[in-house]
């Protein structure tokens, strides 16, 4: 099919209007537009106030909080005391007439709280905290997510190897790493001490809210049938139990879920010394576990060079993920932003429109070569993405009378399922990543013949520049997270201490309840993916969660470690390294020997949480394990 364009379009004159529409008839592909310059500056100003008003509004808060200078009154009688020259003679007076000069020292304010680099504002309120806790994660989330951004990209572009094999899930795993490294490398030796425990609570609340909250959360949204062969003849729906809902894996999962498992080793050899009662062996078992878990990541990470079949079920997750974003992308760009109806729900007549826009021969059916025609824009900026997968993860996922065709029904309730799903998440209205198709439809044009042509000419693969373009983005997103990352740390732990000592809560608790999703930026996508109710999605989804508490045993463990050993702290974690191993092992070998999770272990998962906070109640307060 040759397609061409009738009129040209004039960039910088011509756009959309908002009633336009796209037409496919026979070989030509008609765009009709109006000449609307207001509304062009328009929407420019407003993208550019979107892009803006977000970093603009939390630096307004900040510095909301900022310290003033002015001279400070105090009825102590030192060496800052200063006469103001004024007395009326009475030495019986409330009220002295000396004037304190002010601190040499720029590192505390009035209030006597650090200021981190010696300008971020500080308090000492709990309210005053929270919202410092609130702004510092907000930061160190969007440090974790540029991280996993950028990471999927050069993991794409690249393939898998030794950058995806040794670096990038280290990449990965920084922000967690980050902050553990904060929470105990400055300061003197006691503040280190009591520092260092937000390290271990957000390494130990990480791994338990993964292996409870989200992975539990994860069975409840892609729940299925998964007793197909117990299904009444008469093909009448049935209600299910809780023992016939549940979610199936492949057994690459099971793989993954024993790596995990394996990855608990240093933790057990550094908890020896409070099993035998040996309290004179902690140090030697600190050294021990140090060396153990560094010998295993650089192990892992080799593993995964060699037999990448992590790094392409990683690949598989990050595209198909994507994918979903960029065709929903591609819709709203073609639909004109008319996707929601004003109450929120899909709009099924710009979906039906659209529909018959896509179905060039107007027979009812859209067909593998007419959602090309969804497909094609999504490579204007992701051109490592294959183009016949995309095409055949789309009609899998709306073909639901499996005819290898999509009807009108099919593709309205396919949208609307997607749109739903997108609503509430980060993936829908990334105005940064909007290809703008409507603009480029010459480029768009120059794509769609060369592929629709059968031409083998390099239609799915990345000319160089562009591959180097893209991986020197990837490179700029992976930097700019890390440099995110490391400035936000240290503020982060000492508004969390801060906290603490306002509220007279624990560091520990503080940091294991909060800081976990601060740090973790996949939350939301897991379960979106895994809400599609397939064993790819399911499978995919899960071996992201076990993946992500492998590295997490191994580096952030090595991490705290290096610490202790570096600073030579006092080894009183016994508690929390103990809540991490129940919690591992239990949700370890419970996917490890089986593919099917039946809905009610969701529950068990979720009960997991709270036990392990009120065990390490328990064992620091009551048993005396601190």
């Amino acid at each position: 099919m040759k397609i061409t364009l009738a009129r040209p379009l004039d960039r910088k004159m011509c756009i959309p209007d908002v009633q336009a529409s796209v037409a496919y008839t026979g070989a030509s592909l008609v765009p009709e537009c109006k000449i609307v310059q207001y509304e062009k500056n328009q929407s420019k100003m407003a993208k550019q106030f979107s892009s803006f008003s977000i970093p603009i509004i939390i630096i307004f808060l900040v510095l909301l909080t900022w310290r003033g200078h002015s001279r400070q009154i105090s009825i102590q009688n030192d060496e800052s005391m200063l006469s103001d020259g004024v007395t009326d003679g009475n030495h019986h007076q409330q009220q002295s007439s000396l004037i304190q000069m002010p601190s040499s020292s720029g590192s505390r304010n009035a209030a006597g709280c650090h200021e981190t680099y010696g300008f971020l504002p500080c308090t000492q309120t709990v309210f005053g905290n929270v919202f410092l806790i609130v702004v510092y994660g907000y930061l160190m989330f969007l440090a974790a997510k540029l991280l996993s951004a950028g990471s999927e990209v050069l993991l794409q572009i690249l393939g898998p190897g030794i950058v995806g094999g040794l670096f990038l899930p280290v990449l990965g795993s920084l922000p967690d790493a980050a902050i553990i490294l904060a929470s105990g490398l400055a300061g003197s030796k006691v503040a280190a001490q009591s520092q260092v425990s937000v390290g271990m609570g957000l390494m130990a609340g990480s791994n338990v809210m993964l292996l409870t909250v989200l992975w539990g959360s994860c069975l409840i949204v892609g729940k299925q049938d998964i007793t197909p062969s117990m299904s009444t003849a008469s093909g009448n729906p049935r209600t299910l139990s809780l023992t016939e809902l549940g979610v199936a894996t492949d057994i690459w999962t099971c793989y993954g879920a024993r790596i995990m498992l394996i990855s608990l080793l240093p933790f057990i050899i550094v908890q020896l010394p409070q099993v035998f009662n040996a309290q004179n062996g902690n140090n030697i078992a600190v050294v021990v576990s140090l060396v153990v878990a560094i010998c295993m990541l650089i192990s892992y990470s080799l593993y995964q060079v060699f037999q990448p079949w992590i790094q392409k079920r990683k690949i598989a997750y990050s595209k198909h993920k994507h994918l979903i974003s960029g065709v929903l992308k591609q819709l709203k760009e073609r639909t004109l932003g008319r996707l929601f109806m004003d109450n929120g729900h899909p709009n099924t007549d710009a979906i039906q429109k659209l529909f018959a826009i896509m179905d060039e021969n107007s027979d009812g059916y859209l067909t593998a070569n007419e959602l090309r025609a969804l497909v094609i824009g999504i490579q204007l900026e992701e051109r490592h993405t294959d183009i016949d997968d995309a095409v055949y993860h789309v009609l899998k996922e709306f073909d639901t009378s499996h005819d290898s065709l999509i009807d009108k029904d099919e593709f309205t309730k396919g949208v609307s399922k997607w749109l739903e799903k997108a609503k509430n998440s980060a993936m829908y209205g990334h105005r940064s990543q909007t290809l703008k198709l409507l603009l480029d439809f010459e480029e768009c044009t120059k794509n769609e013949e060369g592929i629709l042509g059968g031409g083998n000419e390099g239609s799915n693969s990345t000319p160089p520049e562009n591959m180097l373009w893209d991986t020197a983005k990837a490179g700029l997103i992976l930097l700019s997270g890390t440099f995110i990352a490391a400035l936000v740390a240290e503020p982060l732990v000492d508004a969390v201490n801060n906290f603490s000592t306002a509220s007279r809560i624990p560091p520990f608790f503080v940091s294991f309840v909060i800081l976990p999703f601060a740090s973790s930026s996949e939350i939301v996508s897991v379960l979106i993916f895994a809400s599609k109710k397939n064993m790819r999605a399911a499978s995919l989804a899960y071996s992201e969660i076990y993946g992500s508490v492998t590295m997490s045993n191994l580096l952030s463990l090595s991490v705290f470690l290096s610490l202790v050993y570096y600073r030579d702290l006092e080894w009183n974690f016994s508690a929390q390294v103990l809540i991490i191993l129940v919690v591992c092992i239990t949700m370890g070998l419970l996917a490890s020997f089986r593919t099917k999770f039946p809905l009610w272990l969701s529950m068990v998962a979720f009960g997991l949480y709270p036990v392990s906070l009120l065990l390490a109640y328990v064992l620091d307060y009551v048993v005396g394990w601190a």
